[in-house]
């Protein structure tokens, strides 16, 4: 063996730094002296769980070897799967993604790969190793961008899913990338995709995307309904497991986000026949267990959205039915306790309603919404933290405009950090007004606090220039 840049020659070199034979380190590694002999003589690749158990045996941390042997093994040679495949997803489990790349890179020179690197992004997806699904799924869609197929769409449609997080500048530029996707993915899955485009538009308040959005949504979603009812039922079971709601259910969500652009528009009385439309599910044909659970659950929050409807449009006499709703339902999650409570606020700040004795009745509710658990669904990954950061605006506003100045600081520091940490400008901005309207009252600590987190976020946004600009 010679001295050259291949894992090869460092077992060459450990086996004389160690006076160890061929047949001492094939009993001491476990790999037989065989597949050994014809690595080395043939050269015949070893399998990526033998170059493992190689590399464990010379005291070398795991994957020690990766990018030699993609070069060596798969660049350098005409790639096989068997060998590609069981090393992405040993490169996934050690989170080595550069290794990834690298290998993405190269075979998607050749289309013929595309499908087989598809499975492979399906199954570390399912996994939930979405960092290296995610650079399988972009080698997959840069190297078919060109193409009209469904796979392209699916790919984007993952692309979306894990790209969407806590930045909403950069939630916005991935619902705009998808969205031309959604129509080449296969009817059924539209409908999840359209649902999880509609919730990061509601996050981001984007209320023209939200309302046509959900409107095309119901219109497949009804299609889809009927011709349910008119196959065979073995056909549509298939495909309903593709979903991950009951297929009524995509209907009724289109009629409560669509009550939710009215209500954000002040139009609560076409918020209101939107309500009444989720609340009237006679025609909903199914009556399995979990359908009758959605049923139930579409009730009840047109119950309390009524109550929401009449109060924002100022009727106050409603406040006590709706907090007795909040207080007494036993469906209610802590995350509806978030956005229910958020209504109180808002009709409290617009109506200059004192409502001590409710923030105090919810007390350890309001103390816990920010350990509010993460979540995969779209709907609480993304528009829950926008309620959260709203909600600490609105009670800041109340309790300063009240003088009670301690709790006023308090949420108006969280609700700013949850602002920057959203990339909200809104919010950010807004919370930076009240916090000026009311300076003359914060205590020295509570102003030092919030020009440290000022310029903290002014850093932080230095920081992400000085990197676009080396980049580019």
């Amino acid at each position: 063996m010679g001295h050259t840049p291949t894992i090869l020659a460092k077992l060459e070199d450990y086996l004389g730094e160690n006076n160890l034979t061929l047949a001492q380190f094939a009993e001491y590694s476990g790999v037989h002296q065989r597949t050994l002999n014809n690595w080395i003589a043939k050269h015949r690749p070893v399998a990526i769980h033998q170059l493992d158990r190689i590399t464990w045996a010379m005291g070398l941390p795991e994957g020690f070897f990766y990018e030699l042997y993609i070069d060596n093994y798969i660049i350098e040679r005409s790639p096989d799967w068997r060998r590609i495949e069981p090393l992405l997803f040993r490169c996934a489990e050690l989170d080595k993604l550069d290794a990834i790349q690298l290998v993405v890179g190269h075979i998607m020179d050749n289309l013929l790969y595309s499908p087989k690197l598809f499975d492979a992004a399906e199954k570390l997806f399912a996994q939930g190793q979405h960092n290296a699904a995610l650079l399988l799924y972009e080698g997959i869609a840069e190297g078919e961008k060109y193409q009209h197929s469904e796979r392209l769409a699916v790919c984007q449609y993952r692309l979306f899913t894990i790209q969407v997080g806590n930045n909403q500048i950069r939630n916005l530029k991935a619902a705009t990338r998808f969205e031309p996707f959604v129509e080449r993915l296969n009817e059924i899955d539209q409908l999840d995709a359209l649902k999880d485009l509609a919730n990061v538009y509601r996050s981001l308040r984007e209320w023209d995307k939200l309302d046509a959005t959900a409107r095309k949504m119901r219109a497949k979603a009804e299609i889809q309904y009927s011709l349910k009812h008119q196959q065979k039922k073995r056909e549509w079971e298939e495909s309903e497991q593709r979903l991950s709601r009951p297929m009524f259910v995509y209907i009724t969500y289109a009629d409560l986000l669509c009550a939710s652009v009215c209500e954000a528009q002040g139009d609560y009385q076409q918020a209101l026949q939107f309500t009444y439309a989720y609340t009237d599910l006679d025609w909903v044909i199914e009556t399995d267990q979990e359908t009758q659970h959605w049923v139930n659950l579409f009730k009840h929050w047109a119950e309390g959205n009524t109550f929401v409807n009449r109060l924002l449009s100022g009727d106050t006499n409603v406040l006590p039915h709706y907090v007795e709703y909040i207080a007494s339902t036993s469906i209610t999650t802590e995350n509806e306790k978030l956005s229910k409570l958020l209504n109180v606020m808002i009709a409290a700040n617009r109506y200059a309603i004192d409502i001590n004795d409710i923030l105090s009745r919810f007390e350890v509710e309001i103390n816990s919404f920010a350990l509010l658990s993460q979540s995969t669904d779209m709907y609480t990954q993304q528009v829950m933290p926008d309620y959260f950061a709203w909600f600490g605006y609105e009670l800041a506003y109340y309790y300063l405009r009240r003088g009670m100045y301690n709790d006023g600081f308090k949420h108006l520091i969280y609700a700013l950090v949850k602002a920057h940490l959203l990339n909200n400008e809104t919010y950010f901005i807004n919370c930076t007004g009240l916090f000026a309207h009311f300076q003359a009252h914060a205590l020295p600590e509570t102003r030092e606090e919030y020009f440290k987190l000022l310029e903290k976020v002014w850093l932080d946004n230095v920081e992400k220039n000085d990197s676009a600009g080396h980049r580019s």
